[in-house]
């Protein structure tokens, strides 16, 4: 398990943090320790313990999270969509690993109490949510969308065999949640220049579509130090991945093909 650092102003004001106890004649109760923050209050990070019934409550992490804001503390910010591991919203740092709130299940992070903070290294807008401006303008740096210089057939869509397919499948399933880039220490200390693994793994999906016509101007955007180089294959964004994809590999391939081309 890879145990990421706290996130930005991470200061935390111990005896500042308030206690929710479980309510009497609770049967089976779990403490969540959750990272409350609130940048406008001008008040220092702390951390809120919530006792729950989990005889009374969902077994998703994310379930606990909604039984405490609309039952026991209503200020608590989170993001949270679809609740099937599709959106991405719900992306945090729960017991020291980046992954989904609603698909990691209370019961398989062991005894004791859960921990729950956002996710590590980025600025925090208020609790749970972080925000991801850098984050997504990586991703559109890299120009996420079909780039052609032939006309489109008339009569058809572009077509292309199974095997094309296939190697586009697993890239396109990211779903740019940031658990990846968020757990690797080079987008920590070089978020401004770095990519990071998600914004690269997009660049290699678009790199191998078949369809795709801008491959030397895709490479050329990518081979700087910094944009590309900076990753050092540590493999923390293959860990981290909730959807079991591996940016590194993606990257390594970048890297071969600008080595291959050279030659």
């Amino acid at each position: 398990m890879v145990q990421l650092a706290l996130p930005p102003n991470a200061r935390i004001d111990k005896s500042a943090g308030k206690h929710y106890p479980a309510p009497s004649g609770a049967r089976r109760v779990r403490t969540f320790r959750i990272y409350r923050f609130d940048p406008a209050s001008g008040q220092r990070p702390r951390i809120d313990r919530y006792d729950l019934d989990m005889e009374q409550c969902g077994p998703m992490v994310l379930d606990a999270l909604l039984k405490i804001k609309n039952e026991v503390d209503a200020t608590l910010s989170l993001r949270r969509s679809c609740r099937e591991g599709i959106c991405g919203s719900c992306a945090m740092n729960i017991n020291g690993v980046n992954t989904l709130a609603c698909t990691r299940a209370c019961e398989d992070l062991g005894g004791g109490d859960v921990s729950i903070y956002p996710l590590p290294h980025m600025p925090v807008v208020k609790d749970l949510v972080t925000d991801l401006t850098t984050f997504y303008a990586q991703y559109a740096a890299i120009k996420p969308w079909l780039q052609t210089r032939t006309p489109a057939p008339p009569d058809r869509e572009r077509l292309q065999s199974k095997h094309e397919q296939q190697r586009i499948d697993r890239p396109s399933a990211c779903i740019l949640c940031a658990c990846c880039s968020t757990s690797c220490p080079s987008y920590w200390w070089n978020s401004e220049r770095y990519l990071g693994p998600a914004a690269l793994l997009a660049a290699y999906r678009w790199i191998v579509d078949s369809r795709d016509e801008a491959l030397g101007e895709r490479l050329d955007a990518l081979e700087d130090p910094f944009r590309l180089y900076r990753c050092h294959t540590i493999m923390n964004c293959a860990e981290a991945c909730p959807k079991d994809l591996n940016p590194a590999r993606a990257i390594g391939a970048i890297k071969q093909m600008l080595a291959d081309r050279q030659h």
